[in-house]
This record gives C-alpha cells, structure tokens and sequence, in this order.
C-alpha cells in the first residue's frame, strides 16, 4: 500500500519546494522519482516559472509533463517509488478551460488517486489552499475555486499526511 502526501498552500508559499525537499529526504539520493508536471507555458513569465522549478529537481528524476489526462501517466511511472504531481489545481484549471464537467473532473480526480494510493508508491500532490481568499466575483471563478475545494477535500481525506505552508513553513496538520 502506498503512502500519500498532500502538500496545501496559497501562491507562492512554497509548496513545491517543500514537496521537492521532502522527496530527496524520501528517496536518499537513489533514481526512482517522477515529477509530474501539470503547467504549460503560455506566455514567457510562465515559461520563465517552469525553468526556475526544473532546475530546482536533481537531473536524474524522470519529468512525466501532463495536462489533462492525469490517468496517462500511471503507464509511464516505470519503476518509480516516489512520485510528485505539481500542481493539482493548474490541472483542475486545464480541465476546466478545456470544457470538463465538474462531477467528471472530481471522478476522475478521485479514481487516480485511489490507484495511486494501492501502489507501493509515495505520492506527493501539491495543490493549492483556495477557500481562504475572497468569493470570486464570476462564475468561471466560483467553479474553479468550489472544485479546487472539493478536491482537495477528497485527496485529503485518502492522503496519510497533509500539509499547510504559510509563508514556506510548513505545519502538518494531519497524519
């Protein structure tokens, strides 16, 4: 049975650093780690982003880049015993721009999770935190933010450990 790690957070709280440190200390500087990339760049900030997290990963860790069909890459872990999925909500965001309804947006969310889980696998999902802020002021907004919840509400509940960073410390708030 696998283990399974929720990393939460707002913008720039460092999740993703603390989901990368935490799969060094995991992995003992042994291969066997997949990070699963969620974001694309559509512009050259963004593409600036993803460089800075790509130098942030040791060079032997396999990157598995995935936008929508989160459920492809099972068949591409290999051998891998830890594997990384950053971010949850820029994949939520993508399904949803790419027209993805909600109840099959959360099903498929919640069967990939739940094979991940049976694996000898750990898993880390960073996501971010977003029902602390402010009620969006459109409808796109609103769905985005009640599905974002609702996930990660379901990954948490089947994860071993949950995390909040607040301004990069890290509090464990469960397991």
């Amino acid at each position: 049975m696998g283990r399974l790690i929720l990393i939460l957070g707002g913008a720039r709280s460092g999740k993703s650093s603390f989901a990368v440190t935490q799969a060094k200390k995991l992995s003992s500087g042994q291969s066997g780690v997949v990070y699963v990339a969620t974001a694309f760049a559509l512009d050259e900030e963004m593409r600036k982003r993803i460089e800075r997290h790509k130098k942030r990963r040791p060079a032997s860790w396999k990157t598995i880049e995935e936008r929508k069909d989160i459920s492809k890459i099972l068949a591409k872990l290999g051998k891998a015993s830890i594997v990384i999925v950053d971010c949850l909500t820029i994949l939520i965001s993508n399904l949803l721009l790419s027209g993805e309804k909600e109840a099959a947006t959360l099903k498929k969310i919640k069967e990939f999770f739940k094979t991940l889980k049976k694996r000898n696998l750990t898993t880390l999902i960073v996501s971010n935190e977003v029902g602390m802020g402010i009620v969006p002021e459109n409808r796109l907004g609103r769905n985005f933010r009640d599905i974002a919840g609702q996930t990660n509400q379901i990954v948490a509940k089947l994860a071993d450990e949950v995390y909040l960073l607040e301004a990069g410390i890290p509090v464990k708030i469960k397991g």
